[in-house]
């Protein structure tokens, strides 16, 4: 079974949803000035990307827009407020995909590009590759007339922190619960295709140049207008061997599977291999769905329609 563009007569508007992250996130660890912090930068992505949907937009314009601000909110780890490298550096990944010729761009390792998924989408329009990495990709990014950051946008004092007490834990500590996350967006737009886009700064601790899944096309990000759009954030090592993105589209696309049921499956066999984490997902349907197997994610949705809502906590 096949998924196209749903028919003018029966289209159901544009959709977004957003993630900032999925781990052991819980009401008993956060404080309240984290959580409205949280939910206002939730709340301002989901306005930044309802803004280009509304007016018309493309579900690629609007995804690389609700990623932006997130990148620039240094209470999702990505952009500015990325966690450190065991080395106390920032390395930062990103990737774009639409569905529509299933191009995709995607970065890893960069450190020097102030909003990272637009270095993304550079490599996906004016490269001949899809993905670049490290210095290449730096060098890029400034061939490419992309705005440049220092060490000390990225940096912030409480990831400083976060990584200065995994240190304490022993050399070979490691942020095994994921607890701060990736950005994501995944949207449809009002002409029925479909984009996602995904960025992060990694986990806490990470060495040896260690890439997670949110750069790797069909690992943590995927679009195609024949299924849907998938954002995933998490443990990012069982979403590459379970090839996350691509195994929930392959489910709508040949099996028929609902958005959220296909979700569901495979982050349940995520699960069975050791990972943890989430995915938001939505596509020519209009559906729209998350699915985690973490204490919460921080999540927010829009429509046409007129829906919307952001929670944190998995019993909202």
């Amino acid at each position: 079974m096949t998924a196209t563009p749903a028919a003018a007569q029966d289209n159901p508007g544009w959709t977004l949803v957003i993630h900032g992250g999925a781990g052991v996130i819980e009401r008993a660890r956060m404080t309240p000035d984290r959580e409205a912090a949280a939910r206002a930068g939730l709340n301002a992505a989901i306005d930044a990307g309802t803004k280009v949907l509304a007016a018309g937009g493309s579900a690629l314009d609007a995804v690389e827009a609700a990623v932006r601000v997130l990148e620039d909110d240094p209470s999702f780890n990505a952009g500015r407020g990325a966690v450190f490298t065991y080395e106390g550096t920032n390395e930062l990944d990103a990737a774009i995909m639409e569905g529509t010729t299933r191009k995709a761009g995607a970065v890893a390792g960069i450190n020097a590009t102030k909003n990272p998924i637009g270095l993304a989408r550079a490599v996906m329009e004016n490269s001949p590759h899809v993905m670049l990495a490290g210095e290449g990709a730096n060098r890029f990014s400034r061939e490419q007339g992309l705005e440049q950051a220092g060490p000390e946008w990225f940096a912030t004092d409480e990831r400083r922190r976060q990584l200065d007490e995994l240190k304490s834990q022993g050399a070979n500590a490691y942020d095994i619960d994921m607890k701060y996350g990736t950005v994501g967006a995944v949207a449809r737009d009002a002409k029925g295709h479909v984009a996602a886009a995904t960025s992060t700064g990694g986990v806490t601790g990470k060495r040896w140049g260690r890439i997670g899944d949110s750069p790797l096309i069909g690992a943590g990000t995927y679009a195609d207008d024949r299924a849907c759009a998938i954002s995933a954030t998490g443990a990012g090592e069982f979403f590459i061997r379970e090839g996350v993105a691509h195994e929930i589209c392959a489910r709508v696309r040949f099996k028929g599977e609902t958005l959220k049921a296909a979700a569901d499956v495979v982050m349940a066999e995520t699960l069975a291999l050791g990972g943890t984490g989430g995915v938001i997902v939505t596509g020519p349907s209009g559906e729209m769905a998350y699915s985690f197997n973490t204490p919460g994610m921080y999540r927010g949705m829009a429509s046409a329609a007129g829906k919307r809502s952001v929670a944190i906590y998995g019993d909202e």
